[in-house]
């Protein structure tokens, strides 16, 4: 069983992968040399998609008043400015605090995305962002496929329900990766209103308007699209992010992060299940990348965070335990 697994639309350029768009590709790795291409081998997608089943099936299967620790696939979106060797290192970092041991969520999929990976990237990585939706969407939207067959097989046999819940954790840019692939999603699947294709969403310092949940908002159908695909978001931020300053003011009109300021609420779509959490205070004085250390070991409140919001825990619980600030 593999321990890592990694799909991107990077092309593949003298045996390494590139800065620009390619054909989706498939990865399995069981080693630690994440960042050396030659250790993870290439798959087809159905062999990829057969590897995550397999682990999958292999989750405990547990009653309903147990649910928040059933196991996860969880799907990893990396920023801007991110080569292909950064946005692995960011994974295995996630995967060795959140996914791994006795208490590990389940398993973690990286999906990279052609990052320029150059100083002040911004202009060409948003383009490249969005670029890259596409084959997003198409990850998915088999993800979607596969969630309609587990429960209609569960329907007939409630053994053969999911034991996983899928979930997704994007970060910086990568959330306006996942924005417009969602809405790709949303209408390719004819808008649906009954099935959650992800359990728990976390937007980290999200590279995006924050009036993205708002009505009037130039992007409203995406947040639409992301509220009704998804059973619960969370997006962290805190003002304390100088990354999310610059992106602002080269951003048209100079919109407000929401990453950066939290959610605009000043005309709010009417959906529940959107929350934001500011971390300005769960991150540690003196923190040297504040866009990214979030997923630091050095900032052991926020990692703990990232785990109790994955596994369901209601938002006043949260707020009642000291996990979220009051």
């Amino acid at each position: 069983m593999a321990k890592y697994y990694m799909i991107s639309n990077r092309a593949l350029q003298d045996g390494d992968l590139a800065n620009i768009r390619g054909p989706l590709s498939f990865r399995l790795n069981d080693a630690e040399t994440l960042q050396d291409l030659a250790s993870w081998r290439t798959v087809s997608a159905d062999d990829f998609t057969a590897a995550i089943l397999t682990a999958a099936n292999a989750f405990p299967a547990l009653p309903p008043d147990q649910s928040q620790a059933q196991k996860h696939v969880t799907l990893f979106i990396h920023g801007f400015n991110n080569t292909w060797q950064d946005a692995i290192a960011r994974y295995q970092s996630i995967v060795t605090n959140l996914f791994s041991g006795d208490a590990g969520l389940g398993l973690c999929i990286c999906f990279s995305w052609p990052s320029d990976g150059a100083y002040l990237g911004y202009y060409p990585d948003r383009e490249t962002a969005r670029d890259t939706a596409p084959d997003l969407s198409h990850v998915l939207n088999a993800f979607y496929d596969w969630l309609m067959l587990k429960q209609k097989a569960a329907m007939k046999n409630p053994a053969d329900a999911c034991n996983a819940k899928t979930s997704i954790i994007a970060h910086s840019m990568g959330n306006y990766v996942l924005q417009k692939a969602m809405q790709l999603t949303w209408t390719r699947q004819n808008q649906p209103l009954l099935v959650s294709l992800v359990n728990q969403l976390l937007m980290v310092a999200a590279d995006v308007d924050n009036d993205l949940f708002t009505n009037g908002g130039d992007d409203q159908s995406d947040g639409i699209a992301i509220a009704n695909l998804t059973y619960r978001v969370t997006a962290l931020y805190t003002g304390r992010d100088d990354t999310l300053g610059l992106s602002a003011g080269l951003k048209h009109f100079g919109k407000r992060r929401l990453g950066r300021s939290g959610l605009d609420r000043s005309d709010k779509i009417p959906e529940d299940n959107v929350w934001d959490v500011d971390c300005s205070t769960l991150i540690p004085d003196g923190a040297s990348n504040i866009h990214s250390s979030y997923f630091e070991p050095t900032s052991p409140k926020t990692l703990e965070l990232m785990r109790q919001l994955l596994r369901g825990v209601d938002r006043k619980v949260l707020v009642q335990q000291g996990i979220v600030p009051a």
